[in-house]
Formats: C-alpha cells, structure tokens, sequence
C-alpha cells in the first residue's frame, strides 16, 4: 500500500506534468516551438517544487534557496535516466514502450533524491 507521502508525490508531479504540457501553448504565442517547450518545462519544474516543498514533505533542514539547488540536480538526474534508458530500450529490447519505461523509472528515483536530499527531513539521517 502507498503511504499519503509518495501520493502526494505522485499527484504532484502529475499536476506538474499537466502544467508543464498546458504551458507550452501559452508560449506558442510569443516564442518558437523549442523556446516554448524549454519555457514549459522550466513552468512545470518550478510548479513541482513548489509543490513538492509546501504538500509533499515536511519540514526540512535545508534552506529554500538549498532545497531549490537540490531539486534541480535531482531532476537533471532524471532527465538523464529518462534519456539513457529510453535510448537502450529502443535500440535493444522494448522500442515500443521505451520512452514510457524511461519516465517511469525516474519517478522513484526522484522521490527517493527528493525526500533523502532536496528536502531532507529532521528525522532523516545524513
């Protein structure tokens, strides 16, 4: 069973997600396709940790401007899984759910990164 953390973890990233894709059409307006995707993702990066910080996890001993630092290296973290493995899958087993299996993984492992390092609890060891 999932505990109330890895929930809201799990719905705040998909709230990020949607605002992440939703933005990208309010950009189309002002800049070109890349521009507005790149913009995108950086709407939705900040969406996550907000949300994240204030809904997911509790107090931590790391200052908002360390949280933020942390966050970020957490997620190019996962940008760099989600590539490696979707590139393996497509060229050597599972070409037709590569690109999923490759957004999957790091949700576990940005959860983990989140709760042990971005926002690392008081009652969390080193």
């Amino acid at each position: 069973m999932l505990n109330k953390e890895i929930v809201a973890f799990l719905v705040a990233g998909g709230v990020a997600a949607t605002v992440n894709f939703l933005s990208r059409f309010g950009y189309d307006y002002f800049f070109d396709f890349g521009t507005a995707v790149l913009l995108a993702y950086i709407t939705g990066m900040i969406t996550a940790f907000v949300l994240n910080k204030y809904f997911v996890f509790a107090e931590s001993v790391h200052s908002t401007f360390k949280e933020a630092l942390y966050f970020v290296l957490v997620n190019l973290v996962a940008v760099l899984q989600t590539y490696l493995i979707s590139i393996w899958l497509v060229l050597y087993t599972l070409p037709m759910i590569a690109h999923g299996v490759g957004i999957v993984v790091p949700v576990f492992t940005s959860y983990l990164g989140h709760k042990f390092f971005s926002f690392r609890g008081k009652n969390v060891s080193k």
